[in-house]
């Protein structure tokens, strides 16, 4: 899945060295209740969406849903674990989130590389996260630096 760097490019101490093109990594996740009290003790989110069930119910999705960064997040799991790897941060990312994704969805994050800069620890993802269905919940692109870390 990946190839040693040379001393004379950006990829040089980087653990998993440079990834190759077309290479894929993905982590799944069944989503629970407690990701949403983890997720609001961060961020504040308290929309009711995520925890008044009958206001849940009654609106267009028909269930409670976790927020849009319980479902994003398993892509930095995949990220910083796995492809690139360790060291991994997001510099940029264009996510289009299409479905939403309930209490108790097994979901798959999905990372994809579509280029990788020679001269730097840069690379160019394309990203998915799906449910058990397999339908598209978020799709969209990311650019990751991984910092070396040897």
């Amino acid at each position: 899945m990946s190839t040693q760097a040379s001393e004379t490019d950006g990829w040089a101490g980087v653990r998993k060295g440079r990834p190759q093109v077309g290479a894929f990594a993905e982590r799944s996740h069944r989503t629970r209740s407690e990701d949403i009290v983890a997720f609001t003790e961060m961020t504040g989110d308290r929309n009711p969406l995520h925890y008044d069930r009958a206001a849940a119910e009654a609106s267009i999705f028909g269930r409670l849903i976790v927020q849009g960064g319980v479902t994003s997040g398993i892509l930095n799991a995949v990220v910083a674990e796995d492809l690139p790897g360790p060291g991994s941060v997001f510099l940029e990312v264009h996510w289009k989130f299409v479905k939403a994704v309930g209490v108790g969805e097994l979901i798959t994050g999905r990372v994809e590389v579509v280029d990788v800069r020679a001269d730097k620890p840069i690379t160019r993802i394309e990203t998915s996260v799906r449910n058990e269905a397999g339908e598209v919940c978020l799709t969209g692109t990311a650019t990751v630096y991984t910092v070396p870390l040897d």
